[in-house]
This record gives C-alpha cells, sequence and structure tokens, in this order.
C-alpha cells in the first residue's frame, strides 16, 4: 500500500497545483484486483485506441463501462484515467478508457465519430474481455461527458460506425457541458465551426425516450455550469425518459473527477451513484 503521510502529501501538491496530476495521481491507485489490456486499436488512428481493465476472477459475464476523458476537445490521453478504471473494475465492472482525435488535428464532428466507433468496438471485443456486450454503458467527463451524451442523445453517429441506440443501457454525463451556447472562447468557435450552432448540441437532439441517463456536477463547477444537467434533464423528462442527477456540494469541475481516487473519495458519492446507476439498469 501507499504510505498514507506520501499520499497525503501527493494530494496536497495535486490540489496546489505543485505536481502534475496525472502521474502524481497514478502513484496512489492500486493494480491489484484487475489487469489491464492496453493500447487496442479501434480505428487506424494512433489516437484511436483504448485501454480494457477486467476485474480479477469473474464467474460471468460482467457490465461494461466506455469511458472518455476531458480536455476542452484539445487535450488528454487514457493513461491519465488509472483511477476511472481501478475505481470500477475493483467493483466487478469491466472499463474500457478511450483517446480520441482532438483540435488541431480534427474538429466537430470528428470526436463524436471516433467515439461512435470506440463504442462500436467495445460491442464486437468486450466479450473477449469477460464484458457483456448487451450491458454497456457510455460515460465521460466535461468534454468526454458531451461526447457520452451526444451519442445517446443523436443516434446518427452510431448508426454511421455501424452501432445501434439499442445497444446503449445507459449514458452517464459528469461534469458535461450539453446546452452551452452561445461560445465565446476563439477556440472553441473555431473546433465546433461557429458561436451559435444548434446542431451542435446535446440537448437539441431530445425529441423522444433516450437510454437511461446519469447526469452529475459539481454545484461549485466554474468551468461548465451546471445549469446543464438540469436544463438537459428537464428536457429528457418532457419526454418520460429516465434520468437521474446528483449536484454534489462544494465540489469543482476537477474536484468531481478526482473523487474517484483513493483518499479522495470521501469527497462525493460519485463512485458508489454510478456503481447503483449500472447495477439498477
Amino acid at each position: 500500500m501507499f504510505p498514507a503521510r506520501a499520499a497525503a502529501l501527493l494530494i496536497v501538491l495535486i490540489l496546489a497545483g505543485c505536481a502534475p496530476l496525472a502521474p502524481v495521481l497514478n502513484l496512489l491507485i492500486s493494480r491489484e484486483g484487475y489487469s489491464i489490456k492496453e493500447d487496442l486499436a479501434y480505428g487506424a488512428n494512433p489516437r484511436q485506441k483504448l485501454d480494457v481493465y477486467t476485474p480479477d476472477h469473474l464467474t460471468g459475464k460482467a457490465p461494461v463501462i466506455l469511458f472518455f476523458y476531458g480536455g476542452s476537445w484539445q487535450t488528454g490521453n487514457k493513461e491519465q484515467y488509472l483511477a476511472f478504471g481501478e475505481s470500477f473494475a475493483t467493483k466487478g465492472i469491466v472499463v474500457a478508457v478511450a483517446d480520441y482525435r482532438v483540435y488541431p488535428e480534427v474538429k466537430y464532428p470528428d470526436f463524436l465519430k471516433d467515439g461512435a466507433a470506440a463504442f462500436a468496438y467495445v460491442h464486437a471485443h468486450i466479450a473477449e474481455h469477460g464484458g457483456d456486450p448487451d450491458r454497456i454503458f457510455i460515460a465521460g467527463h466535461s468534454a468526454g461527458a458531451y461526447i457520452a451524451v451526444m451519442l445517446a442523445a443523436n443516434p446518427h453517429y452510431l448508426d454511421d460506425a455501424g452501432a445501434k441506440l439499442s445497444w446503449v443501457r445507459g449514458a452517464i454525463g459528469i461534469a458535461g457541458p450539453y446546452d452551452f451556447l452561445p461560445l465565446t472562447d476563439p477556440t472553441l468557435i473555431t473546433i465546433f465551426g461557429g458561436a451559435h450552432r444548434e446542431d451542435t448540441q446535446p440537448i437539441t437532439y431530445i425529441d423522444g425516450k433516450r437510454p437511461p441517463m446519469l447526469l452529475v456536477a459539481g454545484e461549485d463547477d466554474k468551468t461548465v455550469n451546471p445549469g446543464n444537467v438540469t436544463r438537459m434533464a428537464a428536457k429528457l423528462r418532457s419526454f418520460d425518459s429516465p434520468v437521474e442527477t446528483h449536484l454534489y456540494p462544494d465540489t469543482s469541475h476537477v474536484g468531481i473527477i478526482l473523487s474517484l481516487a483513493p483518499t479522495l473519495r470521501g469527497n462525493t458519492t460519485l463512485r458508489q451513484d454510478i456503481i447503483t446507476f449500472v447495477n439498477s439498469h
């Protein structure tokens, strides 16, 4: 086990911005209870790869979470999310963490096409890793939550990838933007091809029932307004589409995803909320 005093010091350094987040955080993550298959290619591009976390000692097919990370559609890599994989693989859930192409290599909607391709790959191959292809949940944080929820909101991308919306057992959005116009950041305006394009918004495509959704955010999120959760949930409920929401007090945009890491799991109920959602569907 990582010494408790050293772990506490590393957390202080992370929160103070004095240490790189992912490499330091990964030092706190246990490697016991699961195995990882790295760099499985779901496409030809170097960023079209994913890692699969398989729980040890599975006795049957397990539910699956396909996770997309955040980074403003510009940064990130799957190696930074060992904490996400460990959080759920140690609870009997197979986890896939996917890279996807980002700006400036691509713009909207290519990262959505990558998300759909990753989903199609997982559906086709996850049984090889102990997962149940009939119980795949798509999840993400921030920009990754946008990808996950858009795939569940607009069937077009899954259809084009040879997948089906009916294959999505549920969608989990963590601090995601779903109704965020007008854009004001010049880079985001470039990425999405304009400041006022309603066709880029997941909320635009809710015109009937969708797969069950769990939408969560921190009340102190200054990066993505938590109103994205409440507005998206209201639109889903207007069509009797099942949705569960949680707004965690005293929790920031980064703090919500950090709350999945050891020593920080008491900050929110996010881990248990996701496990409960998966087990309920």
